[in-house]
């Protein structure tokens, strides 16, 4: 398949780009790590993409003459994924007076580096959903190579509206 059917075949996929995303999310730049949602589905599953590059403020610090993507950003843009997952499934935004905070973590490996110019692929799965948490299963890929998994446990609170 060429580029072009390649670009082609993204764009149809694509579910959210990041003006819609930031009404699901309160993070801002330089802390939202998701860029696009390319699937979903409610009560279910979500597939995002957070491209990596090297003038993110973090590879100031994090080896700059090796930089490498800090873990616990990783799972940080999960449980970013996870939260849009919950927002959209719930049909709220955050116009609602709801947040959804990253409550813990188990089970979390990373499998390689991730380096500016990488994609990262985050696929998240509900594994438990209840009234005001929800617990889900997500995995970060470049390509088809794992680079972490985690489970994630994400708290839902009302909060006073975030704009």
């Amino acid at each position: 398949m060429n580029q072009i059917s390649k670009n082609s075949e993204l764009k149809n996929k694509m579910i959210m780009e990041v003006t819609e995303i930031r009404k699901y999310l309160p993070h801002r730049y330089p802390f939202l790590l998701v860029d696009r949602v390319i699937e979903f589905e409610a009560n279910k599953r979500i597939v995002a993409i957070k491209n990596v590059t090297v003038n993110e403020p973090m590879f100031d610090g994090h080896f700059p003459a090796t930089p490498v993507f800090p873990g616990i950003y990783i799972v940080e843009a999960l449980a970013q994924a996870s939260g849009i997952l919950a927002f959209k499934s719930r049909n709220r935004t955050l116009d609602d007076g709801y947040i959804y905070y990253l409550a813990g973590t188990d089970k979390t490996k990373f499998k390689r580096s991730v380096i500016p110019g990488d994609q990262l692929r985050l696929e998240v799965e509900i594994v438990n959903l209840r009234n005001h948490w929800m617990k889900t299963s997500g995995k970060a890929y470049v390509g088809d190579e794992l680079v972490c998994s985690s489970l994630l446990m994400c708290a839902e609170q009302k909060v006073p509206l975030i704009r």
